[in-house]
């Protein structure tokens, strides 16, 4: 009889733990912040040197495809002793602690609030802490894209876009803001557009186009941009002759991704309007559907002259890496 009162004693004591473990990450406090912010914690005299000097050139670095420079990041340096309340809930933190440790870097979600994402680079001297940024920078930057864009959809899902003509014409799912409305609805492509003001938008087109019409190697971005511009000039058409076309004084770039678990090829450069005066920065991206012999092709611009275009590049982002192909 001991021996029973023992065992369900001990398992009353699990179960227990068990509850305040799940308690503690239940009430953690929500975590705050404006999106592309993070917050750097570092002592004042490491970041006034060549260690806040590295974290800024990678950072704050201008983010590729934007007409003016733009940082990929705003900073906001913290001093370790005052990281504490409010201050540590930022939902994007890069905490530096030069300490007599083995150098590392390390990432941990969810540290001090929900949702957050923290990377902690240690090492025992300035060198060691620069060859962590140095040699981790990649996986640092992908850390903190995936939470803003995971934030980003948060917001959107608070009032998303019926997407149900898209899911039935394209096959897929995408979440979009509802302050989005559809311009051109045919088979299998959509123009989709916010107004910003009365002459400012953000854009997004879907569509489809068979896998070879974009092939492997150097010609990829030449396909690319060669299906881009036949896209706008025979759907989103101005008057008197007036269309869209890639920029050819500033050459875009090329990069590979992945989205819905697929490969994918991403291009960020500036359009321009061919016979008239406007133009703004765009990014591309081609999804491979094998199973269904296409590309699925999501791209969204902006026209936004005088405007920062940083956030509404990053929203487009957003919502074309939330894209499910069915």
């Amino acid at each position: 009889m001991r021996a029973f009162f023992t065992v369900l004693f001990c398992a009353l004591l699990v179960s227990c733990g068990e509850t305040k473990k799940d308690d503690s990450k239940k009430y953690l406090p929500d975590s705050n912040g404006n999106l592309n912010t993070i917050s750097v914690v570092v002592d004042n005299i490491l970041w006034e040197d060549n260690v806040g000097e590295n974290i800024r050139d990678f950072l704050a670095a201008p983010l590729n495809g934007l007409p003016t420079d733009e940082p990929m990041y705003g900073i906001r340096q913290i001093p370790p002793q005052v990281f504490d309340g409010f201050a540590a809930r930022s939902r994007l933190v890069l905490k530096i602690e030069k300490e007599d440790v083995e150098a590392s870097t390390k990432i941990a979600n969810d540290a001090f609030a929900k949702p957050q994402t923290v990377v902690i680079v240690a090492g025992k001297t300035d060198k060691e802490i620069i060859t962590q940024l140095t040699k981790n920078k990649a996986k640092i930057l992908d850390a903190f894209n995936k939470e803003e864009v995971k934030e980003n959809l948060r917001r959107i899902n608070l009032s998303p876009l019926d997407d149900k003509a898209i899911e039935e014409k394209l096959g897929i799912t995408i979440d979009i803001p509802s302050v989005y409305r559809t311009a051109t609805e045919e088979d299998k492509f959509f123009w989709i557009r916010k107004s910003l003001s009365s002459s400012k938008t953000i854009d997004l087109m879907l569509y489809e186009v068979p896998m070879e019409s974009i092939s492997e190697g150097d010609s990829t971005i030449v396909d690319i941009v060669k299906m881009r511009n036949h896209i706008t000039k025979t759907k989103i058409i101005g008057e008197d002759g007036i269309y869209m076309a890639v920029e050819e004084a500033y050459a875009p770039s090329l990069f590979t991704t992945i989205i819905d678990n697929k490969p994918a090829y991403e291009v960020r450069g500036m359009w321009d309007m061919q016979g008239y005066s406007m133009g703004g920065p765009f990014i591309t991206y081609a999804i491979e559907d094998k199973i269904n012999n296409r590309y699925l092709v999501a791209d969204g611009y902006v026209y936004a002259p005088s405007l920062p275009k940083r956030d509404y590049i990053f929203e487009l982002e957003a919502m074309i890496k939330s894209i499910k192909i069915k």
